[in-house]
């Protein structure tokens, strides 16, 4: 009555007393000094940890309790007996170490064959032994829809946002509980989108490795995941998928530009909504750190303004220079947009057909490596096959560099198909074409109105790597193109702000020119037609070219006129000795010239003498000359007309 049995912790593994309520009873008495003597069959029925198999030893040597086993009695408090026990608790962790081992290795064993079944995500079934496309046909549009809407939008926000709008389910899978394999349809979520655009399954390769157990401090078991470079095992095309693996590569680079706005390295964000054309591409060229954006609202049209504010809020330095960003932009999107011209792309398709001759060049003597290694290892495996079997010497000799040889040969092919993969493939004659129309779409596409700021950022990310703006004493940008071109431009310092609503010296200057030929109206119309723009960015208006006219004190039109001698009509008819609606009766039909001074229009009238009058339409004229007109002339001009 004096023996108590503990067997609460049958078919539980002796790794951690975390789960185990016998062992931790066990550990309870004994601290309470009611235990005299603990009996086990063997240490690992106790403990297959070192931390849990000393602890007890410690608890049993303080209170004086001994262990006994099937080899003899043993007393914790003296030293030999605590040596001794402590080296059976190490062998008995250490063969629950060798035992899982063994197991790790059949598993692994097993996936690098490709032979391992794994629980396949939800659009992957079994069908026997053979892993294949689901047959729920609605399962597999789900899933299409799923990589056609990210691979149009680039975001899973955007993808769960398609889904909800447009009011669709996504299929789950239940795998545990009452109804296990059952199929369910619920909303989409975020985590779940990420999940599937990370999963390299859809793309018909099997993997394993792809994430590893850790223990944490209060014994629980967490799941890493690991770096693809650290995969145990990626084996291509071994079922059919859903897309391919660059399309899932290209997924994953699109994500990861998404979250570099929320990382470390925040030189890169995804295109939004606002018109700054270098939004996560423009870099300090002082500090070196990404400039952030901030818009300016003015005559409901939002201005951008690029400023690096990052060390200055957290270390308290003086602030970079700001600059502002419309001309920036401007001065960015007319490059990008000369840079894809038919020269350009042309120039372009030459470079890339001179590249990939070197690359098939390269790819040859790649191909000589293999057949190299091929030939040594023949040539291994024809000695190992000559040599006499009850020579065991010998043998293994040539066994281990038949061995060695193969290693080296699967190197070098696997380095091969490799690089394979890497190089580009020689252009068809229709991507050639379709090339070169994006020589005269782009341009139309960019200058477009209708054209979301967003895809236009989306455009400039397809060309440029990054911009690095720096303002000393102008602002100069250094573009790097994709591909390792750079380019430099060298921009005037941007003036204040009511320097920046002036009107340019050119267009005053162009003003001043055609106010000697030409209207208000047709002054504005003509530098309109021309591209060019008031200080305000405005397009020319005859009130605006009049205000021009007054600020800077040029001459009005009727001033010029008047100075070359050009007379009102009242001078007019004084002179010819008419009425003015006569004047303007004969200016109507060509025999006046006039030249109009204001919008209405309003005329200002040549000295007849200066030219001889023009012959209207029904008119008789006289051919003489009429150097000046006297009133008496003028009547007989009348009474001939």
């Amino acid at each position: 009555e004096r023996i108590v049995t503990i067997d609460s912790d049958l078919g539980h593994s002796g790794a951690s007393a975390a789960d185990r309520a016998g062992f931790q009873r066990l550990v309870t008495e004994v601290s309470l000094g009611r235990a005299g003597i603990v009996l086990g069959l063997e240490v690992s029925r106790l403990a297959r940890n070192s931390t849990d198999w000393h602890r007890l030893l410690e608890i049993c040597a303080l209170t004086a309790t001994l262990i006994l086993d099937e080899d003899g009695v043993y007393d914790p408090a003296h030293f030999n007996d605590r040596l001794l026990l402590g080296l059976k608790g190490t062998m008995s962790e250490a063969e629950l170490h060798v035992l899982r081992a063994r197991l790790q290795g059949g598993i692994r064993n097993k996936a690098r064959r490709g032979d391992l079944v794994i629980t396949p995500p939800i659009g992957l079934a079994y069908a026997d032994t053979t892993l294949g496309l689901d047959p729920d046909t609605q399962v597999q549009a789900a899933l299409r829809l799923v990589f056609v809407t990210f691979r149009r939008t680039g975001s899973a926000t955007a993808v769960v946002k398609t889904f909800r709008r447009q009011g669709l389910l996504f299929p789950r899978r239940i795998h545990v509980g009452p109804r296990p394999g059952e199929l369910v349809w619920a909303a989409l979520g975020h985590t779940q989108v990420l999940r599937i655009l990370h999963n390299p399954r859809y793309t018909g390769a099997f993997v394993f490795g792809r994430t590893r157990t850790r223990k944490t401090l209060e014994g629980r078991t967490t799941i890493v995941p690991v770096p693809a470079a650290e995969w145990d095992t990626v084996i291509r095309e071994a079922h059919p998928g859903y897309l391919s693996w660059e399309e899932y590569e290209d997924n994953l680079r699109r994500l990861h530009a998404s979250a570099q706005a929320m990382g470390a390295d925040r030189r890169q964000s995804p295109p939004r909504e606002g018109p700054a054309l270098l939004q996560g591409l423009a870099v300090c060229g002082r500090c070196g750190e990404r400039m952030t954006v901030r818009y300016h609202t003015r005559h409901g049209r939002q201005w951008p303004e690029y400023l690096c504010q990052r060390a200055g809020i957290e270390q308290g330095p003086p602030p970079c220079p700001r600059v502002q960003g419309a001309d920036i932009d401007q001065t960015v999107g007319t490059l990008l947009v000369a840079a894809v011209s038919p020269v350009a792309l042309e120039v372009a398709l030459i470079v890339q057909q001179e590249l990939q001759a070197r690359l098939d060049e390269a790819d040859r003597l790649r191909g000589q490596q293999v057949e190299r290694a091929q030939y040594e290892a023949d040539l291994a495996r024809r000695r190992y096959l000559q040599v006499d079997p009850d020579n065991r010497f010998v043998a293994d000799s040539l066994e281990a560099e038949w061995n060695s040889r193969l290693r080296a040969l699967s190197e070098v092919q696997q380095v091969r198909e490799r690089q394979r993969e890497q190089d580009r493939q020689v252009l068809s004659a229709e991507q050639r074409a379709a090339i070169l129309a994006l020589a005269t779409d782009v341009p139309r596409l960019w200058r477009d109105p209708q054209t979301p700021d967003r895809e236009r950022k989306r455009m400039v990310r397809l060309l440029l790597e990054d911009v690095t703006v720096l303002r000393d004493p102008g602002i100069t940008l250094h573009l790097r193109f994709k591909g390792g071109a750079t380019h430099t431009l060298t921009l005037p310092r941007p003036g204040n702000a009511w320097q920046q609503r002036t009107t340019a010296p050119a267009v005053v200057q162009a003003i001043d020119q055609l106010l000697a030929h030409h209207t208000y109206p047709e002054i504005a119309a003509h530098l309109n037609a021309r591209g060019l723009r008031s200080g305000n960015r405005r397009a020319f208006t005859a009130a605006i070219v009049a205000k021009i006219q007054d600020h800077y004190q040029l001459m009005p039109r009727y001033d010029r006129l008047r100075q070359a001698g050009m007379l009102t009509r009242e001078e007019m008819a004084t002179l010819l000795g008419i009425s003015q609606s006569q004047v303007k009766v004969w200016r109507q039909q060509g025999l006046l010239r006039a030249h109009a001074y204001t919008a209405k229009p309003d005329w200002l009238y040549e000295h007849p003498g200066d030219h001889p009058p023009r012959k209207a339409q029904g008119v008789k004229l006289s051919q003489r000359r009429l150097p000046e007109f006297t009133p008496e002339q003028a009547k007989e001009v009348q009474c001939e007309a």
